[in-house]
């Protein structure tokens, strides 16, 4: 058996949410699931998903170019630094938000998954996907331990 996780989720609780710009909220939402952590520097994700939050108000899908572009304007707006812009690392990015399930991409054009807020993804793909698969598995791991093993002679 091979030490090598088939899905996992780190989820962290902070403070309830009151007067924060989008930013900030997508901020804690990538904190709160664990695609972000408290001490990264880099937060090119943070931009991504909050541009690929505000193309959804609209149902466009954004090629990975398209994204860069955004998130190159939204670091400026926000007076952060433009590092981790090249394209390799946006995709990388990309790809950790679609590994997430909360974006999916068609015709080399991302979008959030089915064109839904982020809210109702994570509802559907997190919260009664993903979660309840992860803590079966651990209650099955648990039940294995309890069973009486007896030691074969």
């Amino acid at each position: 058996m091979k030490d090598i996780p088939l899905s996992e989720i780190t989820l962290r609780k902070y403070e309830k949410p009151s007067n924060l710009e989008e930013r900030e909220l997508i901020r804690k939402i990538c904190l709160s699931l664990g695609l972000l952590q408290l001490a990264d520097s880099r937060d090119v994700i943070v931009d991504i998903l909050l541009t690929l939050t505000q193309a959804n108000k609209n149902k466009q899908s954004l090629s990975s170019e398209e994204i860069k572009t955004k998130v190159e304007e939204s670091r400026k707006k926000y007076s952060l630094e433009t590092k981790g812009l090249a394209e390799s690392n946006i995709r990388r990015q990309l790809k950790r938000l679609r590994d997430a399930m909360l974006i999916e991409k068609t015709n080399n054009k991302y979008h959030l998954t089915e064109n839904l807020p982020l809210s109702e993804i994570f509802t559907n793909n997190i919260e009664r996907f993903i979660i309840p698969q992860i803590i079966e598995r651990i209650k099955e791991y648990l039940d294995e331990l309890n069973k009486d093993k007896t030691p074969q002679q």
